[in-house]
């Protein structure tokens, strides 16, 4: 079991997405994206310049991956599509990205595209870096209202759980047992908040 750590740098709701049940990773973070299997944990915590360091914005164990294809035609995952006349929650949808037979990329108008709608190619060519969409069923989400990480797992024995740029994942294996063991504590289970920047949206 590996545990991913990165900074939600920007938390809309959108990467991660953890509407309608479930939580799922598909932009941004392609590393992560490319790396993670079913089993491994990703955590986001949250950003300096939101005066959230070291808190967590979401905690998620990966329980499924599927390519972009397949995410896009899945029956479960359609409400996932953006709507960008619909409720918040509609409207930052990740589920943005198809490829056509000519294997050419198709995105979405979405938070990752132009005002105008139209494709974002830096978007596209840093998402698709990674054709893999990491799924959870089994994950805590809190926006802006998550808890504090204990300073235990601040240092420990010189790790800090918290990334600061790009993400961390060589952790030792004591560290994502005690830290894994303190997340299933909390004893909260799903949506539990609004994203953080939905507040300075309204």
């Amino acid at each position: 079991m590996t545990l991913f750590s990165y900074v939600v740098a920007r938390d809309f709701g959108f990467a991660p997405n953890p509407f309608f049940g479930v939580c799922t990773l598909a932009t941004c973070k392609p590393n992560i994206r490319r790396t993670a299997d079913v089993g491994d944990w990703v955590i986001g915590t949250g950003s300096s310049t939101r005066g959230k360091r070291g808190f967590l914005v979401y905690a998620m164990v990966v329980t499924e991956t599927m390519t972009f294809n397949e995410y896009w035609k899945d029956e479960r995952f359609q409400q996932k599509r953006p709507n960008l006349r619909g409720s918040n929650k509609q409207a930052f949808g990740d589920n943005i990205y198809s490829k056509d037979e000519a294997g050419d990329w198709h995105q979405q108008n979405s938070h990752h595209s132009y005002d105008d709608g139209s494709p974002n190619p830096h978007n596209v060519l840093n998402d698709t870096q990674a054709d893999r969409v990491l799924i959870s069923s089994d994950f805590s989400y809190w926006g802006g209202a998550g808890p504090e990480i204990p300073s235990a797992f601040r240092d420990y024995d010189g790790y800090d759980i918290c990334a600061v740029r790009n993400h961390k994942c060589r952790f030792p294996e004591d560290l994502v047992h005690d830290f894994v063991a303190w997340l299933r504590s909390l004893e909260v289970a799903g949506y539990q908040g609004a994203p953080l920047e939905w507040a300075r949206m309204s």
